[in-house]
């Protein structure tokens, strides 16, 4: 394969392993909403964002291993396990190299859930609220489309899916204990 072709694979694996984890975020935030999805019930949200978050992983590791093969990246192995030692934009690379850490951590505490505490899986899940961001400065500083007016107004989409998505959680909690504090009033 020419390196043209790494390159694409690359960009295009990096742009939808964002949309990805944009969208396990966003359905692992309403997972645990009152109201997760309206028409959908809990249990298939929760088996939507696994899918979704096994689906990330997959263009996640393939959006590696195309740099790993593209000779202009000037990346090599130990630069996607270890942050910030890359020779070429350390600081953007290394955010990249985290999320990357913590995706892998993520996975395989999801592989491993029957198996390890329920407070391990959470404690490392909570992992996932730092993945999401340090993915998304690692697009907007080290992408070859990071300037571009469609990678920002995706990245800017990404952020309001989010954000709505913890609005909604932040409501419904907000409304459940208003809930429940008229009840004891009334009591």
């Amino acid at each position: 394969m020419t390196n043209e072709v790494f390159w694409a694979i690359a960009r295009s694996t990096g742009v939808m392993s964002l949309l990805l984890l944009t969208a396990s975020v966003a359905l692992g935030v309403a997972t645990r909403s009152a109201r997760p999805l309206p028409f959908i019930p809990r249990f298939a949200v929760m088996q939507i964002h696994r899918s979704v978050s096994l689906l990330s992983l997959v263009f996640v590791l393939v959006h590696v291993g195309s740099l790993l093969f593209d000779r202009y990246s000037g990346l090599n192995l130990l630069d996607f396990f270890v942050p910030f030692m890359s020779s070429s934009d350390a600081l953007t690379n290394g955010l990249g190299t985290l999320a990357l850490d913590l995706l892998l951590a993520l996975a395989i505490t999801g592989i491993l859930r029957a198996r390890i505490s329920e407070r391990l899986f959470h404690l490392v899940h909570w992992g996932a609220y730092a993945c999401w961001p340090l993915a998304l400065a690692h697009g907007l500083g080290s992408g070859s489309d990071s300037g571009e007016s469609w990678f920002l107004a995706l990245c800017i989409g990404c952020i309001g899916v989010v954000a709505l998505a913890l609005v909604a959680r932040l409501r419904s909690r907000f409304m459940d204990y208003s809930h429940k504090r008229t009840r004891e009033v009334r009591s």
